[in-house]
């Protein structure tokens, strides 16, 4: 078992994903992606009061980029802690 799932369910929600469309896989992707996103977005807010909204997206790049890319991609922005 690994997490809190045990084998044979894990076995059966694969079965649903094989039998989905590459669509519908995709979609669900994207939408667990979109969660993810304002799960952590959440997280920085309740961290982090202070921030505006501009401030909270930062920090959220920062924490999806990683220091090195954030810095490219924003190289004059301030670095906000996550």
């Amino acid at each position: 078992m690994i997490g809190d799932t045990t084998p044979d369910a894990a076995e059966q929600q694969l079965a649903i994903y094989r039998r989905m469309s590459p669509a519908q896989r995709c979609a669900i992707a994207a939408q667990m992606s979109a969660e993810a996103r304002a799960i952590t977005m959440a997280g920085i807010r309740r961290r982090h009061p202070e921030y505006d909204a501009e401030q909270a997206r930062l920090a959220l790049f920062r924490l999806l980029l990683g220091d090195e890319m954030f810095k490219r991609v924003w190289p004059h922005a301030a670095t906000l802690d996550p």
